[in-house]
């Protein structure tokens, strides 16, 4: 079996966001302060007690407001800037593998609502679509998906499908590609307002001019509120989905300006 370094450090990516995200993020240290709290009662309840912390802060509007802040991209697309776009690039976003009513799989909610939008530029604009996502495990890559449901729910045609991308940069760097072999150098780069600023610096660092369409804001500008109020008074699960989105948005960035 061939060894594949990209392969490795792939998963190895994906095993430590994990550690790093809700849930396992705040169960980490109560489990190690519940193992500790015997033989070292003050140290146990310490770190017990800020998993506890980190948790509450991880479902909270005021906090979780605060951390989607730091993050989402807080501008609508530039419709001056759009005028001078080649291509739409949609970015793939998951699957749903129990699709019964579709026949199969489909791509996800959260996939569904780039490709709504990047439908809804396309019909204003005319401009062409590339749809980029793979598939880690050697599943159905996410694009083929993607350009099945941009033909059956929307009518449109996929001009570039970009199938080999299992992250981000890798969505650019393939995306680069395609586009540059027809000529195309500035898009509008389609997916969500919390993603966009990894996206863009991704596509930028690939060598083409991005024009920043982004959808399905989480935290709703100044008034707080996104998907279905998602970022209310009161904790809930839309609120801890929000803080999820925002802590795996800020690793990334993070770790994307550790390796460039």
């Amino acid at each position: 079996m061939t060894f594949d370094p990209s392969t490795l450090l792939f998963w190895l990516k994906k095993l430590t966001a994990a550690m790093l995200l809700p849930p396992v993020l705040p169960l980490l240290p109560i489990v190690l302060g519940l193992l500790l709290i015997r033989s070292r009662p003050r140290l146990g309840s310490v770190f017990a007690w800020s998993g506890v912390v980190i948790n509450v802060l991880l479902i909270t509007p005021f906090s979780v407001s605060w951390l989607v802040r730091q993050v989402e991209y807080a501008e609508t697309l530039d419709a001056a800037a759009a005028r001078e776009a080649q291509a739409i690039v949609v970015l793939g976003a998951g699957r749903r593998v129990y699709a019964p009513e579709f026949g199969g799989e489909t791509v996800n909610r959260l996939a569904l609502e780039r490709l709504r939008y990047a439908a809804h530029l396309a019909r204003s604009s005319g401009l062409p679509i590339l749809v980029s996502g793979g598939a880690a495990r050697g599943d159905t890559p996410e694009a083929l998906l993607m350009e099945r449901a941009l033909a059956q729910d929307y009518g449109l045609r996929a001009r570039w499908v970009e199938s080999a991308s299992r992250d981000t940069r890798e969505n650019a760097a393939f995306s680069a590609v395609h586009l540059e072999a027809a000529g195309v150098r500035r898009v509008l780069l389609v997916t969500h307002a919390m993603h966009m600023k990894r996206a863009r610096d991704a596509f930028e660092a690939a060598g083409l001019e991005v024009i920043p369409a982004p959808t399905a804001w989480l935290g709703g500008g100044a008034a707080g509120t996104g998907d279905d109020q998602a970022l209310i008074r009161l904790p809930s699960q839309n609120t801890a989905y929000a803080g999820w989105f925002a802590l795996h948005e800020l690793l990334g960035q993070i770790a994307y300006h550790w390796t460039r």
